[in-house]
This record gives C-alpha cells, structure tokens and sequence, in this order.
C-alpha cells in the first residue's frame, strides 16, 4: 500500500541575515554589500517557491546571487547628516494558495566622514570695540559649527596674516585657538587707527581637515578723550591775549574771532563758545558756533578801560572737555590804535609752483612764436613789393607839341587830356595796349602840384 501525503501551503517562508556590515560609511558607492540575506521555505513544489524584496523607499535594494540567496546593496547616496540610521523592511512570498509571507527588518547605520567644512553663522562679522579699552580685554567669540561627528567636528581657530596701517595682526590681536576667544593685545586709539579688518580660519580635525574662513571687520568707537585745541594767534589758558576796540565802537563791533579744534568725531567733537567777564560788566558776547566776539552796546564812561575777559571752549562729549582762552580787551580813542592780533597774523606767501613756472614757459613760447611768424609775413610782403618793382622802370611824364602829356612806364604808356577849364585841370589817362588797369586820372589844381587815381579794372569788359 503507497500512500501519497500531499503538501498544502502550511509553513511560511523564513528570512535570516547571514552577515551584516554595518556601519557603513556615508560615502559607500553604489553596490556597496551591507548585509547578505537567505529565504528558505519548508513546503515542497510550488508553496515552497518564494520571492523576496525591500518594502519603502530605501537607499537599499536587494540583489539576487542564487535562488534563494540575496545581497542587501546600496542603492542611492547616503547623508549620515541627514539620516543616520535606516530600518530596512524585507518581505518574502511563496507561491502557495493562499500565499504566505514573512517580514525582517535589517537596521543599518551610517558612519560618519569627514565631508563637512567648518561653517560661520554670518560671512561678515562686524566687532565694536571701545577705544582706551583695557589691554587683554575679550573683543569678540568666534563661533563655528561642523556637522560632522566626533574629530571631523572638533575645530581649531587662528587668525590669518593682515597688517591694518601696517601692523601686522598679531601685534594687535590673538585668538584662542580651542574657543574662538579674540583678545587685544594693545589700547586702541581711535585718532590712529578707527578701523581695520582680518580674517579667522576655522579647522576640524578630520582626515583630511577641512577649513573655511570669516571676515571680522574692527570698528574703534570713540570716546571723549580729546580736550578743544584753540588755534592760533590766540593761545590756550596760560598766557594774557590783548585785543583793542576804539572808544566809538558801535553795538555789534568785531572784537576777535575764537577757533579751536577737536580730535574727536561726532558730538564729541561738536563745540561751542561761551564767555566770561567781570560782574557788572555786560559789554561783550560771543557766538556760540562761530567763537566771534562782539560788542553787546556803545561804550560808556563808567566803563572800564580793560576788560579781562576769559572764552570758554567745550565739545559735546560725555563727560565735556574744555579749554579756555584769556583776553584782555583794551578801549582806545583811535582806530588808529588799534592792533589786533587776529587782523595781523601774518600770510604767508604762496611760493612760486612749478605749474606757474610751466604757465609762463608756454606764454612765453607762444609769443615767441606768434612775433616770428609776424616778422616773416611782413618780410614775405616786402620781398614781393619790391619786385613788382622792379618789373618797371621810373614812371615818366612826356609834354607833346599839342599841349597833351604822356605818362608812361617800362611796360605801360597813357595818353593825357586836359579840360579846357585854366582854373583846375583834369587829365584822363587812358592805357595803352596793356591790361593791368584801366586809367588813372590825374587832377593839376591851381599850384604846382598834381593828383594821380588809379581806377579799377572794368570787370564788365
């Protein structure tokens, strides 16, 4: 007796992972093998028939070596920075009816490379730095992130050669190299040096290190240490100025004009005037922007011949510095008298520039140039002059038996005629056969002496 057991589709199909390598790194290329997968299935014939695959949308594919035997391969670019770990989802299907299958889930993990440079939140960084500040003093942190992992993110920081106003960097500046900390290395002085730029490098220390670099711009903010300079001919508290004003002196009269300086900027070099005098004595004032003293009414007997007065010159600064300027007015009967320093500081004279020195070169050349030409011209003229003359001789005048005269030249003869008036005479002359012009009338008056006029050429001939 043979008894025939037939198989149904009772036993679902197994997947086991026989190697796993893993982690794999970021940069893996395509076919890159992460695991090695085997599905058996205990059923015979068809049910024992099965198919594998990745379920989802993976950087992975399954890839068959022989029958039931498959690699898990990379199959699309990996970003340990993006997705540091995927679980892959495997399904296996028989063939049977109905059809069984089995899910394995294989985790894989991405190791980190080094493929991230250091990075700067802001590619300019601009640092406000107080001047007089302290030597030693933290100006600024430089701070830079890696994404990368462990070494790949660990950053060193340095700063690369540069040399505002010809100091190099390092002179004036260091970073700490492990937290980015920028101490200066000297007080700054914003009158020499309010501004100047450097760059920090940031390095990882990746296999090969990577680095990237940031722009730090130093902007030296001012502060009032600069006291108003007070510019000449006057001179600052210490020394007695004399300024006189006649006794006539209307309201309103000039007296003297204050100017002063300050090395600062902004508001704390923004100055103004104020004035000082005896109790009592309210003759004078001074404008508060131009420093110009004057008058405030007529002078009076009581009032006295001297007057100390003391201009005060403060900036705007916080707190406001000051300087002080001491003059004495002096009333005069005269104008005469008078003798301001302000009105007799001495001018100095422009010396004699090498573009004044070129200037008359040229005027000089062009006149030389013009004279030449002229004196050529008029002796081309008198050249010519004289050798149409020299072409006839000596014009000739000839009486005739008749009464009539003839004029005539080398190359030319006329025939004269009188009128019959004995008071004033006129002679037509006619040329001859020659055609330079057509006749020339002489006219004898009552004396000696007689008048020639060249006619012009008939231009209708």
């Amino acid at each position: 007796l043979l008894i025939e057991i037939i198989d149904v589709n009772d036993n679902a199909p197994e997947i086991s992972v026989t190697s796993l390598m893993t982690p794999v790194k970021e940069d893996a290329e395509m076919g890159t093998i992460v695991a090695l997968v085997t599905v058996s299935d205990k059923d015979g014939g068809s049910n024992g028939v099965t198919n594998c695959k990745v379920v989802g949308s993976f950087p992975f594919k399954l890839k068959s070596n022989y029958k039931n035997d498959y690699s898990l391969v990379v199959d699309g670019a990996l970003d340990r920075e993006n997705i540091s770990l995927y679980n892959v989802t495997i399904t296996a299907t028989d063939e049977g009816n109905p059809p069984l299958s089995s899910i394995r889930v294989i985790t894989v993990h991405v190791s980190d490379v080094n493929d991230n440079a250091p990075r700067f939140v802001e590619p300019v960084i601009n640092v406000y730095v107080k001047e007089n500040s302290a030597v030693g003093s933290v100006i600024h942190t430089i701070r830079a992130f890696d994404p990368d992992l462990d070494r790949n993110s660990q950053l060193t920081y340095k700063l690369l050669d540069s040399s505002p106003k010809n100091i190099p960097i390092s002179s004036v500046l260091n970073i700490n190299s492990e937290t980015g900390d920028i101490v200066s290395l000297q007080s700054f002085n914003y009158e020499e040096l309010n501004t100047f730029q450097f760059k920090v490098q940031a390095t990882d220390s990746g296999v090969p290190p990577l680095s990237s670099n940031v722009t730090v711009n130093v902007l030296i903010l001012d502060e009032n240490d600069n006291n108003p300079t007070v510019l000449a001919p006057y001179s600052e508290h210490g020394s007695v100025n004399s300024e006189s004003i006649p006794y006539s002196a209307e309201a309103g009269y000039f007296v003297a004009k204050i100017r002063a300086v300050d090395a600062d900027s902004g508001y704390n070099a923004l100055l103004s005037y104020h004035l000082s005098e005896p109790k009592g004595n309210n003759l004078f004032r001074i404008g508060t922007s131009s420093g110009e003293i004057r008058t405030k009414r007529r002078m009076s007997d009581n009032d006295l011949k001297t007057h100390p007065l003391v201009a005060l010159v403060s900036d705007n600064g916080e707190p406001s510095l000051s300087a002080t300027v001491s003059i004495d007015v002096v009333v005069v009967e005269s104008t005469a008298d008078i003798q301001t320093q302000f009105r007799h500081v001495p001018i100095q004279e422009e010396s004699f520039s090498d573009l004044n020195l070129y200037l008359l070169i040229a005027i000089v050349s062009v006149s030389v140039i013009f004279l030449l030409s002229l004196i050529s011209l008029i002796a081309v003229k008198c050249h010519r002059t004289d050798g149409s003359f020299s072409r006839y001789s000596a014009p000739m005048i000839t009486t005739h038996p008749d009464g009539s005269w003839s004029y005539s030249k080398s190359t030319q003869q006329y025939d004269v005629c009188f009128s019959s008036d004995t008071m004033k005479s006129d002679v037509v002359v006619f040329p001859g056969p020659f055609p330079p012009v057509d006749g020339e009338l002489i006219s004898i008056n009552g004396g000696d002496t007689f008048t020639r006029t060249q006619t012009l050429p008939n231009q209708d001939k």
